[in-house]
């Protein structure tokens, strides 16, 4: 024995080599170690281990009779058994090999074979065993299986140098499954790490301590607009601005410094827009503590910060349409009070002599009262857009009326220039959205001229030819606008994104401004275009097309009375109604007030006949149209002055007016009140042939 030692030592050694290298797979560890047992034993040896269930696995076994490999396997495996039998658990308490041997020429009539059927060889001759070595698999300290060795020769028995040597067989066995196990457990480990990094939809980058991608999932390439394989050995910092370069930075030395870092940042794609994204970043380290790099997680964050941007515009927009609310109740409120007052003010000036102290001060109150009418009617056309009516609206006229609302827009370090000549043609839209557009634009242009500067407005008559202007655009006779700032300009990008809804470059905007004014006046035929450059300000162009040039009809008044002497007035404010009865009363007018809307049709369905009606619009029981209505199914050919606080523009459909009815706005004076009935109704009556009083009672 003593000289076959070294051979067995060097042939364990050839053994422990093979098996290590094919410890990738447990299958080839074990197949590995039979051939092995069966050469340096002799005859057949086999491998029977524990699956993941408890239950013994197949047998690998290996014969050098590859004839003999089958018959022994079937007669052997115990594949899908517990190891509750006497073999088993005695390997496994004793964790020592055992020695089976036949007596005499008999075979053993005692093997570790399979309970669950007699075995029958298909040739009728069932392969004998006369001995057998069982050498228990003990990896990571716990039982794995066993080792088996058989010998077909009569007689023939395994000595103590063969034990050893198979337990040795086991022990090497032992050691590669353990190695085997562990790789394959790693592999899973990685498989599913692999797959975690593949199917979350962060992205994920593994960076070098310079920021150099050495890793990249699939999500990160979607995110950069470039497909992962192109990302590897790529620089992060070259998808950020210079701000983001230097950030990168700060955050690489605090990973090396082993702290882990996390704050959004803005990242550039490839095709050049920019997403918000939230970066996390961890330190990589060896076993031993050295820095390896850095693990960063990117999640986009773009689709919830716009979101939250369009929840605000939402809620910005909500706050502008109850402002607008208020600013139509405001400025109707305020024009009732400015009745009073102009009115008031006007008989003062009428009962005092001209150039008296008193008549120059109700002067100057008319005056007060006449520039505030102007600024509500601009505000009510601005505020209240619902229900306009287009109107031909000259242009000089346009611009006169919107200078007020500029300045008030611009402010004092922001100078106005106003371009327009006389002959500029009118157009036909509803004045307060209009108005509104370019009021916007001018608040655009203010918020790009921080520090001042100029904003100059020219209109100018164009005609257009097909395919002068973009596609889609208006042709024919045009009025060409021109609305230029001086302000800090726009970027190529920022130009063709800023007529959308919502696009804005400052995050407390709500990026409406221009979308609205380009909405206004496509929704008119028109067109506008942009031209600007980075600190060389920015021009606003539009092409709105001209209104047709109509005579307007005379109006048929036939049907009206030549004189009339009855006159009801109905308002439910009664310092209006009292007013409007001062101002009419020395005209001569036979006056009834009523501040309610259904004691008025109570009168006349009682037999009151006015030659005239003049009613408030809005009342609160019964509009000033539905009123009419009433009383003219008992005098159909009744005029009716109506008064509003409201421009006609703003009341929109809920005013019709006809032929035999006329609209005076709030606030008005004696002679613009005198005049309306004049033009609807004709001349005033003559105090002394008024016609006899009709009894009515009003309030």
């Amino acid at each position: 024995m003593g000289v076959m030692a070294y051979p067995l030592r060097y042939a364990l050694a050839d053994l422990a080599l093979a098996l290590s290298r094919a410890s990738q797979d447990a299958a080839t560890v074990c197949a590995t170690a039979a051939q092995a047992a069966a050469d340096m034993l002799g005859d057949g040896a086999g491998v029977q281990l524990l699956r993941d269930d408890g239950r013994y696995d197949a047998i690998t076994f290996h014969h050098p009779d590859d004839e003999l490999n089958r018959p022994y396997a079937r007669l052997l495996d115990r594949e899908g058994e517990l190891p509750d039998d006497d073999f088993s658990t005695g390997l496994a308490a004793s964790r020592r090999p055992v020695v089976l041997a036949g007596e005499g020429t008999d075979p053993l009539s005692e093997l570790p074979r399979p309970r669950h059927q007699a075995y029958v060889d298909p040739g009728g001759h069932p392969p004998a065993v006369h001995s057998a070595v069982l050498c228990p698999v003990i990896v990571d300290n716990t039982y794995a299986g066993y080792l088996v060795l058989v010998r077909a020769t009569p007689g023939a028995t395994y000595s103590e140098a063969d034990v050893e040597l198979a337990r040795d067989i086991a022990g090497e066995l032992s050691l590669a499954l353990s190695s085997a196990r562990a790789t394959e457990r790693l592999r899973a480990s990685e498989e599913r790490y692999r797959r975690v990094l593949e199917t979350i939809p962060e992205g994920v980058l593994q960076l070098d301590a310079d920021g150099v991608a050495t890793y990249a999932n699939e999500p990160i390439g979607v995110v950069l607009g470039l497909p992962r394989a192109q990302l590897v050995g790529v620089s992060l910092r070259g998808f950020l601005d210079e701000r983001g370069q230097a950030e990168l930075m700060r955050r690489l030395a605090e990973c090396r410094a082993g702290r882990s870092t996390v704050g959004g940042a803005r990242l550039m794609r490839a095709d050049g827009s920019q997403r918000s994204v939230r970066m996390s970043m961890m330190p990589l380290t060896d076993e031993h503590g050295q820095h390896l790099g850095v693990l960063c997680m990117i999640t986009d964050t773009t689709d919830h910060i716009d979101t939250k941007g369009l929840k605000r515009q939402l809620d910005h927009l909500r706050r502008l349409d109850s402002m607008s609310q208020l600013i139509g109740g405001i400025s109707h409120d305020f024009n009732n009070l400015m009745t009073v007052v102009q009115g008031s003010a006007d008989m003062i000036a009428t009962t005092t002599a001209e150039g008296s102290p008193q008549h120059q001060m109700a002067k100057d109150i008319m005056d007060a009262v006449s520039t505030g009418r102007t600024l509500t009617h601009q505000l009510l056309a601005f505020g209240r857009t619902e229900g306009n009516r287009p109107e031909v609206i000259p242009i000089p006229d346009l611009l006169t009326d919107v200078q007020s609302l500029f300045s008030r827009t611009l402010g004092e370090r922001i100078g106005l220039d106003l371009a327009f000549g006389p002959d500029v043609w009118p157009v036909r839209a509803e004045r307060g959205p209009l108005e509104q557009a370019l009021v916007n634009l001018a608040a655009n242009a203010r918020d790009a001229m921080l520090h001042g500067g100029m904003l100059r407005v020219a209109a100018t008559n164009e005609v257009v030819a097909p395919g002068q202007l973009a596609e889609g655009a208006p042709t024919g006779r045009l009025v060409h606008m021109v609305i230029q700032d001086t302000g800090t300009g726009m970027s190529d990008e920022t130009r063709r994104r800023a007529l959308e809804p919502f696009f804005t470059t400052r995050p407390t905007a709500a990026g409406l401004g221009l979308a609205t004014a380009a909405g206004v006046v496509q929704s008119i035929g028109g067109h506008i275009s942009l031209e600007s450059q980075p600190r060389m300000g920015t021009t606003v162009h539009l092409y709105l097309p001209a209104a047709e040039e109509r005579t307007t009809p005379a109006v048929d008044r036939q049907s009206t009375p030549s004189v009339i002497g009855r006159v009801l007035i109905v308002e439910d404010q009664p310092e209006v109604a009292q007013l409007v009865q001062r101002l009419i009363a020395p005209a001569g007018y036979e006056i009834t007030v009523a501040t309610d809307a259904l004691m008025a049709v109570t009168q006349v369905a009682a037999g009151a006949h006015p030659d005239l009606l003049i009613t408030d619009v809005v009342m609160p029981a019964m509009t000033g149209p539905e009123l009419a209505a009433a009383l003219r199914t008992h005098h159909p050919d009744l005029p009716v002055l109506y008064m509003s606080g409201y421009t006609a523009a703003s009341l929109g459909p809920q005013l019709h007016l006809d032929a035999n009815s006329m609209l005076v706005e709030k606030p008005f004076t004696r002679s613009t009140l005198l005049g309306a009935i004049r033009s609807l109704c004709g001349p005033q009556p003559v105090p002394q042939a008024a016609a006899p009083a009709v009894p009515q009672s009003g309030a």
